[in-house]
């Protein structure tokens, strides 16, 4: 298929694509344009409006698709039914003070008023009233800012401001608007009934001000009153944003009115391809914008088109023959060489501008970061390069929670051509369906079109007695791995110089067992050709077998569970072999998955496990071009894991590979590994279920933190006056309990983040604890996670 020289690199060509071991049906030539997209990009949105929405760059782990902050943690405020009998209580003192004042209950209320007036105004005495008409409105004055004063003194004392915000603001337009509104109006009523002084203190002063003379032109009247009408909206206008409000509104009408002209925008959106327009390709944006907005193309197109133009830029050539595609074919430019659009089924949220699949969302849990409660939770290259080390018993949710997702997601990413990804499991498990892959390799099962290459497709024999050797005996605490290669090399040099390829398990079966005529035969091919140097390996391997601490039985048994009637099929060399090598994941988007027999042949796909373990991270290290993503999901890493592999894992973050490794249990690993391969991976999650044991491993990895902790201790108080004691008495004869004082200790302390009890017996089903790191270095605390959620 025509991939526009998109996936084409130096040693990649059509012999190093993996194919099927029988000659492959010629394919139909490809359509003009492929298949449309099947369902929106996520969940109802089209991929214009999927383009659209912001992604905010946030803490590692946050789901970035559509993320809102949430809003800052308040403080642990009154509770609303203190603040509402704060409100009843200053409103009936309220009225209950001015009730006194309008009656005259209260004594030399007139006094500070006499101090700054004339005293021909006043009646003689202290309590004497107005004399003249000038006295009687200074005194009208007086009771308005007194009533002015004692609003104020009540709204405070009784937190009504408190009351507004979160009982009226908190919720929002256009409660808030209708709110205040009715709040004006009978504001409004009060005043002009009198029953609020306001009106006539205003007329006073502005007679006071401007001479009476003011009040005999109507409209300079009517003019006072509109004032002090809006004078009293005024503040109801603010609280309740009514200015906001009908500019909103006004702005939705315009927006939905038919004849309403859409203004152009300043800057072209995602969805016009502003990148392709800024290099001068308007054309090719053009037409991928019309495939956008027709609904030709979905969000692996995109990802796909956006990869391709970031790696063409600095290749004209390339550049140009993908303007060319875009312009021909649209959104189908530069298929992934399968001529796959998209997965047959997603079982998981994805956003593959950012990478990212949606593993849940960060519980409501004290455990976990405010801001980070209620937030998704999203695994994406950057976190998978660091490796994912997962921990639960069986049917905790690792397969169809955790691998089953990252494996999707992998594979879509395969598709835009940016990773590619290789899936190891049981036969039968939920890694995906068949056409989800380019290559299923089902090792045991004859049906399989492609076999497996021991040896990792190198041709270097003491690189492939390195790899082997890792997954024959890497498990063997007492061998050393090393000893075990050089056996392996000493026989498999003499034999690929001979045959030009390494041996099939049954020949290398019987070298390792010392079968005297294999050796022979072997001997003599290197004589007759002349081959001295492989000859003295031979014979050093002679000499050496049989002695103390000869790892060659031990090769031998490990290597004859590979050499059964089920496996006869496979592990094939020579000219008329053609299995399947890791070596293709080095340059090509690939999605790989190989089925174990892990009911029937336990302990042989355990050892392939292990075997492709030390294949992946020495391929993956050796690459040359690490442009590619390339990431190994073990669905059962149980028993696989080696002190080799702890430090090619180890390796993997600086190589752009990553890999993701479930055990039902710590203890699946040496306990001399425990600690190097929690140290190994950057990401670590413990599933539902987990032990103690497992728990403990897991809060040492996870550290402690600085919490601030309150001690309350109650203290008897005692009384040393007789009636004291007696009040003391009743308390208790009525409370049933002894009249006692708290004394509050507050106090910083070094505590786990979380214990090993807490991970065994308080983590709900379905939920797991997920520490996060990025290549970069940038950590993420341990979170309680709502898988699925």
């Amino acid at each position: 298929m025509d991939t526009e020289g998109t996936y084409d690199a130096r040693g990649t060509g059509a012999d190093r694509v993996p194919r099927p071991a029988g000659p492959p049906a010629a394919a139909p030539p490809p359509p003009a344009y492929a298949p449309h997209p099947r369902r929106p990009p996520t969940g109802d949105a089209g991929v214009e409006e999927w383009l659209r929405t912001p992604r905010p760059v946030r803490e590692p782990g946050v789901w970035r698709y559509g993320h809102v902050p949430r809003p800052p943690e308040k403080p642990e405020g009154v509770s609303d039914r203190s603040l509402l009998v704060g409100v009843l209580i200053s409103v009936l003192s309220g009225l209950l003070l001015w009730s006194l004042w309008r009656n005259g209950y209260i004594p030399y209320r007139l006094v500070p008023l006499k101090l700054f007036t004339p005293g021909d105004w006043w009646y003689a005495g202290t309590f004497g009233g107005p004399r003249t008409i000038e006295g009687a409105d200074a005194l009208t004055v007086y009771e308005a800012v007194l009533f002015g004063l004692l609003v104020y003194g009540c709204g405070r004392l009784g937190n009504w401001s408190e009351i507004f915000r979160r009982h009226v603001a908190g919720r929002g337009q256009p409660f808030l608007g209708l709110a205040t509104a009715a709040g004006g109006a009978l504001a409004e009523l009060l005043v002009w009934k009198d029953a609020v002084p306001l009106v006539r203190p205003v007329l006073i002063l502005v007679a006071a001000v401007a001479g009476g003379e003011i009040y005999q032109s109507q409209t300079v009247v009517n003019v006072i009153y509109a004032l002090i009408a809006l004078g009293v909206l005024w503040p109801f206008a603010r609280l309740g944003h009514w200015r906001a409000l009908l500019a909103d509104r006004l702005g939705k009408s315009a927006a939905t009115a038919p004849d309403a002209p859409s203004a152009p925008p300043d800057a072209p959106g995602p969805e016009q391809w502003p990148e392709l327009r800024a290099a001068g390709l308007t054309d090719a944006a053009e037409a991928l914008t019309a495939a956008v907005r027709t609904g030709r193309m979905n969000d692996v197109d995109v990802a796909r088109l956006r990869h391709a133009w970031a790696v063409g830029r600095g290749n004209p050539e390339r550049l140009a023959a993908l303007t060319e595609a875009v312009l021909r074919t649209g959104g189908a430019a530069a298929l992934h060489p399968s001529g796959a659009r998209d997965l047959p089924h997603r079982t998981a949220r994805h956003d593959l501008l950012t990478g990212q699949v949606r593993l849940g969302s960060c519980a409501d849990d004290p455990h976990n970061p405010y801001a980070r409660r209620g937030s998704g939770l999203a695994l994406e290259p950057a976190l998978l390069g660091t490796s994912l080390l997962a921990v639960g018993p069986p049917g905790a949710g690792k397969s169809a929670r955790l691998v089953r997702p990252v494996v999707e997601s992998l594979a879509l990413q395969a598709l835009a051509g940016r990773a590619a990804v290789l899936a190891v499991g049981g036969a039968g498990g939920e890694l995906g369906p068949d056409d989800a892959f380019d290559v299923v390799v089902r090792i045991g099962d004859p049906a399989s079109a492609h076999d497996f290459d021991l040896y990792g497709g190198t041709t270097d024999p003491d690189e492939a007695a390195s790899v082997l050797a890792e997954g024959l005996v890497g498990d063997v605490t007492h061998l050393d791995s090393r000893r075990a290669a050089t056996v392996l090399a000493q026989l498999l040099g003499p034999y690929r110089t001979v045959h030009g390829h390494f041996p099939g398990v049954p020949v290398l079966r019987e070298l390792l067992d010392g079968d005297l005529t294999a050796i022979d035969a072997l001997r003599e091919a290197l004589g007759a050709g002349g081959h001295q140097a492989m000859l003295r390996e031979l014979d050093a391997r002679t000499r050496q077998k049989g002695g103390a601490g000869d790892p060659g039985p031990v090769l031998a048994d490990r290597i004859a569970l590979l050499d059964r009637p089920a496996f006869a099929p496979f592990f094939a060399t020579g000219a008329g072999a053609r299995p399947f090598s890791l070596r293709s994941l080095e340059h090509l988007p690939l999605r790989v998955r190989i089925d174990l027999p892990e009911r029937a042949h336990a302990e042989a796909s355990r050892l392939l496990t292990r075997l492709v373990l030390a294949q992946f991270t020495a391929i993956a290290a050796a690459r040359t071009d690490r442009s590619l993503f390339v990431c190994l999901v073990l669905d059962d890493a149980t028993h696989t894991v080696t002190p080799e592999t702890v430090r090619g894992v180890r390796r993997l973050r600086s190589v752009n590979a990553g890999a993701v490794l479930t055990l039902r249990t710590v203890d699946d690993v040496p306990e001399g590994l425990h600690t190097a391969l929690l140290g190994a991976v950057g990401c670590c999650m413990a599933f539902s279920g987990v032990t103690t044991w497992d728990g403990k491993r897991f809060a040492e990895a996870w550290g402690k933190e600085w919490v601030e902790t309150r001690e309350v201790a109650q203290h008897a108080v005692f009384a040393d006056q007789p009636f004291t004691r007696a009040l003391h008495g009743l308390r208790k004869l009525v409370t049933g309990k002894a009249v006692t004082r708290d004394a509050v200790t507050v106090r910083r302390v070094e505590r786990e983040r979380w214990s090993a009890s807490e991970l065994a017996y308080q983590l709900p089903a379905g939920h797991a604890v997920l520490s996060l790191t990025t290549v970069g270095g940038e950590h993420a605390p341990p979170l309680l996670v709502e898988l699925s959620g």
